[in-house]
């Protein structure tokens, strides 16, 4: 007797040892790749739903966050899950990449990062992917905003994590009218960050390597040498792979900064004559992961949220991923498909019909 489609999910997981018939199996082999800021989270979110389907995955771990994958690959060995369901692949993945994403035996790419998913997508050929890559996530503050809400969620959303998470405010878009007071109540927050090493529970600690830490101090260089000026006495300081926490104010589209995402404690803040001229700013990047608005106005919150492209908008809340039932996407080069769990579960997943045609004769009415 076949089981049902809910059985098929319950079995799955166990299908090796249950030695279900070949014609019951539909296990493939799933890509899973998370990034380096939350190796086990982010991972978990990928596997779970490639696990329900039916599926075997190879996880592909960032070459920072190894050991906390490897750990938890320790813990789904102890808790007894198949040999060869859940494998990892440790490494650089420019070395070991393309021939993971390119093999025949792929059938499916869920992958988190930056840029580099934008080499896989191209590779992946007719391979379902599911992406989620950077992001410049704007802060829209209108006239009529809560300015103490706004300004408190810009400092948490800017800089927690040390601004290494893909839903960080990217950049402060203001209206002309009100961006001095939002940024007298900006720095307050600002000056309260402290820095130094993680095991001190510093708010801004090092970036993941050396080379994150040239590229977002070369970001912030060049809008000071553009005429950006920085804010609460503030100077561009770095140490190591450290970098003091820095809010650039008059940053124009003329500087990268505007465009260009800061994986780092570097929060720009561009002041625009109108909403409408901050929506069309919005748009015009090829990043659109997350965005969020400040207004009382409900009506106008709606309106903004609308109009603005991309994949989430919080309103009155600096953007977050959320709970991981919550969809999760991003447009334009900031990724393809959606995640939490049920359209990741779809992702994971492949729709075959079948069509019964029996001849007359056969029905037996006895």
């Amino acid at each position: 007797m076949f089981p049902s489609s809910l059985d098929r999910f319950a079995l799955s997981n166990a299908e090796t040892r249950l030695s279900l018939p070949p014609l019951l199996s539909c296990q493939k082999k799933k890509k899973c790749v998370p990034p380096f800021n939350y190796p086990v989270n982010l991972a978990v979110s990928k596997l779970a739903p490639a696990l329900i389907a039916g599926n075997a995955v190879v996880l592909k771990p960032p070459t920072q966050g190894a050991v906390a994958a490897l750990h938890m690959m320790q813990c789904f060995a102890q808790a007894g899950f198949p040999k060869g369901l859940i494998n990892a692949v440790t490494g650089k993945g420019s070395e070991i990449g393309d021939y993971m994403t390119t093999h025949p035996k792929c059938n499916a790419i869920s992958f988190t990062g930056g840029d580099t998913g934008l080499a896989i997508a191209r590779k992946a050929a007719m391979i379902p992917i599911q992406m989620e890559l950077g992001g410049k996530d704007v802060a829209i503050v209108c006239a009529d905003a809560d300015l103490k809400l706004a300004a408190a969620n810009i400092v948490k959303g800017g800089f927690s994590y040390s601004g290494q998470r893909c839903t960080a405010v990217k950049l402060v878009l203001v209206v002309d009218s009100v961006a001095d007071e939002l940024i007298s109540l900006i720095e307050p927050g600002l000056e309260k960050l402290t820095v130094g090493k993680p095991e001190d529970d510093c708010d801004i600690t090092p970036l993941v390597t050396s080379a994150s830490a040239t590229f977002v101090e070369g970001l912030a260089a060049d809008a000071l040498a553009k005429g950006a000026k920085p804010i609460a006495g503030g100077a561009l300081r770095r140490e190591g792979s450290l970098i003091w926490p820095l809010a650039v104010d008059h940053v124009t589209a003329e500087m990268r900064l505007a465009w260009e995402e800061p994986f780092g404690p570097v929060l720009p803040i561009m002041r625009v004559p109108s909403v409408e001229a901050a929506v069309a700013h919005c748009n015009a990047s090829r990043l659109a992961l997350q965005g969020c608005v400040f207004t009382a106005d409900i009506n106008r919150a709606l309106a903004v949220a609308d109009a603005m492209a991309t994949g989430t908008v919080q309103v009155n809340s600096a953007p977050a991923r959320g709970p991981d039932h919550f969809p999760f996407q991003g447009f334009r080069d900031s990724g393809i498909g959606s995640q939490g769990v049920i359209n990741s579960l779809d992702f994971m997943c492949k729709s075959k019909s079948v069509v019964i045609n029996m001849p007359q004769a056969s029905y037996s009415m006895g």
